[in-house]
């Protein structure tokens, strides 16, 4: 009843157009500094003058620079996701130490070489980065169960929260180790690796009792 006047819809265009270009230069400004300058240096000030516009035209497109590094992070998880999904192609790995091996290799490689993915994921802890963190951790440790139960390396009955609490377990031990080291400190993460194989293995299915 109300339709737009085509000729009004055509001149939207090219703003709607310009409105997407521009948020994609300010996330990419921003995974440049972080790569460049680290978590202190990306500021949304620094956004601005890399990509050449007044501050006040970033806040017209992103409320703060959380907004900026939520949509930069959620690029590198569908990055991850498909990662970890790769590791259980398979026939996979064998063993649990071999299934945590698998995905700290993954993880510690994606951080090393995408050095803003860990400035954000480690320094850049806000309230909508933690939520994308702990849905990734529900995610994988659902995948991953799923997995070592089909394998018989962990009981039918394991919990899923028992897999999540592996991830969680396993990011705060990376944190430690990218606190310590900026490209993951190798002692931590292989105590993280440690620590969660045995956790791990208090639900694991003995040897005598597999098919």
């Amino acid at each position: 009843m109300f339709e737009q006047n085509p000729a009004t819809q055509a001149s939207s265009r090219p703003a709607q157009r310009r409105g997407v270009e521009r948020r994609r230069a300010i996330v990419d400004a921003a995974e440049a500094l972080l790569v460049e300058q680290g978590y202190e240096g990306a500021t949304l000030k620094a956004v601005s003058e890399r990509v050449g516009i007044p501050i006040t035209s970033v806040y017209h497109y992103f409320s703060d620079r959380h907004e900026v590094e939520a949509v930069l992070l959620q690029r590198h998880i569908g990055a991850l996701d498909a990662i970890v999904a790769a590791l259980f192609d398979e026939p996979g790995p064998a063993t649990l130490r071999d299934a945590v091996d698998a995905v700290v290799d993954a993880l510690l490689n994606y951080f090393r070489s995408h050095r803003d993915c860990a400035e954000v994921w480690f320094s850049g802890r806000s309230e909508r980065i933690d939520e994308l963190v702990r849905e990734f951790d529900r995610v994988q440790g659902e995948r991953v169960r799923s997995f070592l139960v089909e394998q018989q390396l962990l009981v039918d009955d394991t919990p899923a929260l028992v897999v999540q609490l592996a991830f969680e377990a396993g990011n705060r031990l990376f944190d430690v180790a990218f606190r310590t080291v900026p490209t993951g400190d190798d002692v931590t993460i292989d105590e993280a690796r440690r620590f969660i194989t045995a956790y791990l293995d208090t639900y694991s299915v003995p040897p005598e009792t597999r098919d």
